[in-house]
């Protein structure tokens, strides 16, 4: 509702028609594309509260299937149909996988909204430094390259997503309830929390003070933590364990024992890692151990597990969350008309700008008094389809200058067009010109 409410300000501003999609992609499959107007005559609607957690307009997690090319013509055309010139998706990676095939024949932007935090870049090509590769038994793998680019705050995409910060709050706060009973009873918890692949949510219940924290990124020792349990057990009569639901073991195996049946994103169902986690402790530590120090009367009965659970996705987001969240459907609005400025291609999702190419190939650098021809091949971020956003790299030469290479990242941005030169030659740094026409300002960069 946040992010709605942050879409609707910007498009009254902007004056600019809203429609809310009733239910996400599964209005899409209807053939009457069930809607709502969010500003009728540029005013937003009075059900739209940026207070209240959850969407108002309701949402699925219907599958958008790249390779049905039928379907998606007719998702376009009923689009087309409603004069929809743009389109704002909200959610996570299953909305995200969702949105790619959409975003190859309108112009699309993902306004993040996940509990996971696991969207975002640290830079916009890190994107392009993952390699996939197919393994002895056809799976692909996937492994990162070198860094080709410095860590820089100001060009971090997503520093966090919107639902994170009220979900760590949640959390934390389960958790100090349950280290009560856990003192009290002398018992061994073991707290559940969401996060599939993704273990933010898990570290950020670091603020609640439990004992252990489990992560899916770290593979888990069972005997070791059985050991490590069992010594602070002894010591302070009581143990917490946070683990998230997709932790793994040592040979890279889900905890949690899954079914065969997938969720309608295709994600693998899992039953819950932390009733597998307790068999281990149970089976491990035994009922000796328990009733010889008085502590239970059985193992089982000194362990006990809990699933956080939908709470920590659901109720009023705190105020960080909705601030983030307003902003961003805000920038998504932004994003869209950039787009529509530029001419969308069809074919690639991107707006073609061969004219803006064709005059950066012909730009010139004052190098040492003298005029040096720029030859570069530029190339559009495939990664950030339906984003107003690109990103090129070059390799430039210098045919009459002394200084033979030189490296030239240029972005653009809201109208903006930036570019920064990297040589070990301090001469080269000069001011980059463009054709007036482009009514894009340019300034140096040291």
């Amino acid at each position: 509702n946040a992010t709605l409410h942050g879409a609707v300000a910007r498009a009254n501003q902007l004056r600019v028609e809203a429609l809310g999609l009733i239910k996400g992609f599964s209005s899409l499959r209807n053939p009457r594309v069930p809607h709502v107007h969010l500003n009728p005559l540029f005013r937003g609607i009075p059900e739209l509260d940026a207070t209240q957690g959850g969407t108002v307009i309701g949402a699925s997690r219907d599958y958008v299937d790249p390779n049905d090319r039928r379907t998606l013509d007719q998702i376009i055309q009923r689009l087309k149909k409603l004069k929809v010139d743009g389109l704002i998706c909200i959610g996570g990676d299953g909305t995200l996988n969702g949105l790619q095939p959409i975003a190859e024949q309108i112009p699309a932007v993902l306004a993040p909204k996940t509990i996971d935090n696991d969207l975002g870049l640290n830079y916009v090509s890190e994107a392009q430094e993952w390699i996939r590769k197919e393994d002895g038994e056809g799976k692909n793998v996937y492994r990162r390259s070198r860094t080709r680019s410095d860590f820089d705050l100001d060009y971090m995409v997503n520093y966090v997503t919107p639902g994170y910060a009220t979900a760590v709050f949640d959390v934390a706060m389960g958790i100090n309830r349950i280290r009560t009973t856990a003192e009290s009873h002398r018992r061994i918890a073991i707290v559940e929390v969401m996060g599939r692949d993704s273990g933010y949510i898990a570290l950020g219940a670091s603020y609640g003070q439990p004992d252990f924290i489990l992560i899916p990124e770290a593979r888990l020792n069972v005997d070791l933590l059985v050991e490590q349990v069992r010594e602070l057990y002894e010591l302070q009569k009581n143990v917490v364990i946070v683990c998230g639901e997709g932790i793994r073991d040592e040979s890279g195996v889900q905890l949690g024992a899954h079914t065969e049946s997938t969720d309608p994103s295709g994600n693998v169902l899992l039953s819950g890692a932390s009733e597998a986690l307790r068999r281990a402790l149970i089976d491990r530590i035994g009922d000796d151990y328990f009733v010889g120090q008085r502590r239970g009367e059985s193992a089982s009965a000194a362990i006990f597990t809990r699933k956080v659970g939908h709470s920590q996705r659901g109720g009023r987001p705190i105020l960080f969350d909705r601030f983030h969240a307003a902003q961003l459907g805000g920038k998504t609005v932004d994003m869209l008309l950039e787009a529509r400025t530029m001419r969308w291609r069809r074919s690639t999702g991107i707006a073609p700008m061969a004219s803006m190419w064709t005059a950066l190939m012909r730009t010139c650098f004052a190098i040492s008094g003298a005029t040096s021809t720029l030859e570069a091949f530029i190339l559009p971020s495939t990664t950030l389809r339906g984003c107003a956003l690109l990103e090129w790299a070059s390799s430039i030469s210098f045919r009459s200058s002394p200084v033979r290479s030189a490296t030239m990242t240029s972005r653009t941005s809201r109208g903006r067009f930036s570019t920064r030169v990297t040589s070990s030659d301090p001469t080269i740094h000069r001011t980059l010109t463009l054709p007036a026409e482009f009514g894009i300002s340019t300034e140096p960069v040291d």
